[in-house]
């Protein structure tokens, strides 16, 4: 769904300005040196590192979160986002042309979707393969023997947030309900839409304010609230155009 796609890209921009990289790796030891973008509590230095601006950065940090995880969720067609298998489209496409293993291919495809997915979010938010709280260069200095296994322990705690992340997955399916199709399409436009693009604006002033004056940063601070009105209001009325009379 495209409309889930452009705020599943733009989602990631605030997390590719804070990193300054599109290398997952460095992105990972990034975090690992200087904590995981959302629990910042160790590596602190200077300007854009310090304690104070990364717990600045947390708000659209998370905002970039929450809509990166429930656009994987539209993406993948997992529930409430499971349209293809509502009651009323039982009756066509490959829930009637496809059986056995055919049919199970599509399924087969939607986990494999949710494996990336999980691990997209644990990569870009969650540290990687990153314990965290500076145990990293001690585990990586563990061996047995002359064998040294900090990397298999890495891969283990990697492999297990993927999986914490495929089970919240499987939560979610169990306990909320499916969507109407103009609800799908609000809350992918009409929502997410401009609240990723706001967010946007947002980090970006969130990271250049330890270089900014107070001046600019005021006018900053008033251009971006002013943008998310003149935003939030031109989708109130564009909704109202089209509601039904």
């Amino acid at each position: 769904m495209i409309s889930y796609e452009i705020a599943l890209g733009l989602s990631i921009i605030p997390v590719l300005l804070y990193f300054g990289e599109l290398n997952l790796s460095k992105i990972v030891q990034f975090q690992a040196d200087h904590g995981w973008l959302l629990l910042p509590l160790w590596g602190h230095g200077e300007g854009a590192l310090s304690l104070t601006s990364k717990l600045l950065f947390w708000i659209p940090a998370f905002i970039s979160f929450l809509i990166f995880t429930i656009s994987i969720f539209a993406e993948t067609n997992r529930m409430p986002f499971d349209l293809p298998e509502c009651e009323t489209e039982l009756v066509g496409g490959y829930h009637t042309e496809y059986s056995s293993m055919k049919f199970a291919m599509f399924f087969m495809g939607e986990y494999a979707a949710m494996v990336v997915g999980s691990a997209l979010i644990v990569t870009l938010f969650f540290g990687g393969w990153s314990l965290g709280f500076g145990a990293d260069a001690f585990i990586a200095d563990l061996a047995i023997g002359g064998f040294k296994i900090g990397g298999l322990l890495h891969l283990g705690v990697f492999l297990a947030k993927v999986i914490a992340f495929i089970l919240f997955f499987i939560l979610v399916r169990w306990t909320v309900p499916r969507f109407r199709y103009d609800q799908l399409m609000k809350l992918g436009w009409v929502i997410f839409f401009e609240a990723a693009l706001i967010n946007v604006f947002l980090a970006a002033l969130v990271i250049a304010a330890p270089a900014l004056s107070g001046l600019i940063l005021a006018i900053g601070a008033v251009l971006l609230v002013v943008t998310t009105a003149a935003i939030i209001y031109v989708a109130k009325v564009s909704e109202a155009k089209v509601r039904p009379a």
